[in-house]
């Protein structure tokens, strides 16, 4: 019989099954990301340029099965084209997930010395383009490459307008880049954090950026260095981080190195991935001193210490 009782339990273990299912499913696509960590290529920086197709490989064999790329000081994507470079990632067995870009024409930080090689002398790196003056091309080219998401590195906010004018670029690449079929995501440092005429800018972005076209890529150090607790954010702002930068800090915050080297909880941030919507991470040292053996350094504490 149909009765409102058999209803209101045949919908309450469907609404129960459901929840299961979808948390069965969460579960198990973090779980496969969790079992191939990822990683940021600006790492190996100093010494990718030199042989792409080698250290590719050489990350592969490390034990990484996803990919960040940034600028590097060959131009394009490492001196290759988008289909090129997407296909050498593959053929050794990893994902292109992510492709890092300026949202406006770079400008060294105040105070700031130029990067240098091994000969001490200044690296030059080609002009970069950015989103303010290149977004449709930076979004068609990274669409060709069949990356996944498409993230803006950094961009203006030293004053209020700039803010402004940052969040405008920020949605407008955002319906870009859902067109093309990509997904956009705006990354972190410790700076928007800071307040700026009044207002908080990373405050501001979340606020006044559509939260469907625009993602967040969290740098939980950078977002640790300012005093801001990532799981806090993840509460505040349920499902808006699908992708993390996984860097960590010593020193009083002061030093980036290998994971476990430094002071940050990585386990308990973690444990709440769910919450954030984390899609994929990226392991990422700046600057890494000894880069291969940085990263290994790095993944082994990723599946010994904070994966289990």
């Amino acid at each position: 019989m149909h009765t409102r009782r058999n209803f209101l339990r045949n919908t309450a273990a469907l609404t129960a099954g459901s929840w299961l299912l979808r948390n069965d499913l969460f579960a198990s696509q973090t779980a496969a990301a969790f079992a191939k960590p990822g990683l940021q290529l600006f790492t190996l920086f100093s010494v990718m340029d030199e042989d792409v197709p080698g250290y590719i490989k050489k990350i592969a064999d490390t034990g990484y099965g996803e990919i960040e790329s940034a600028f590097s000081k060959k131009g394009g994507f490492y001196g290759m084209s988008p289909r090129d470079f997407a296909k050498l990632v593959k053929d050794n067995g990893m994902h292109w997930r992510s492709h890092h870009v300026l949202g406006a024409p770079f400008r060294m930080p105040a105070g700031a010395k130029p990067p240098v090689g091994a000969d001490g002398k200044p690296i030059s790196i080609p002009p970069m383009k950015n989103l303010r003056d290149n977004m449709q091309e930076l979004v068609d080219q990274v669409a060709e490459g069949g990356v996944n998401y498409l993230v803006c590195a950094n961009t203006p906010i030293g004053s209020l307008e700039e803010i402004k004018s940052s969040i405008e670029v920020l949605n407008k690449t955002g319906e870009a880049a859902k067109k093309a079929g990509l997904q956009f995501a705006y990354h972190n440092h410790d700076a928007e954090f800071r307040t700026v005429a009044g207002v908080v800018p990373y405050d501001l972005i979340l606020a006044e950026t559509d939260k469907d076209l625009v993602k967040m890529e969290l740098d939980l150090a950078w977002t640790m260095k300012a005093g801001k607790d990532p799981v806090e954010l993840f509460k505040q702002h349920k499902g808006r981080f699908p992708l993390w930068h996984v860097k960590d800090l010593a020193n009083n915050y002061s030093q980036i190195v290998e994971l476990g080297k430094g002071s940050i909880d990585f386990k308990r941030i973690f444990d709440n991935a769910e919450l954030s919507g984390m899609k994929y991470y990226f392991v990422e040292q700046d600057g890494a001193p000894k880069p291969l053996e940085n990263i290994a350094a790095s993944y082994a504490y990723l599946k010994e210490r904070v994966l289990k």
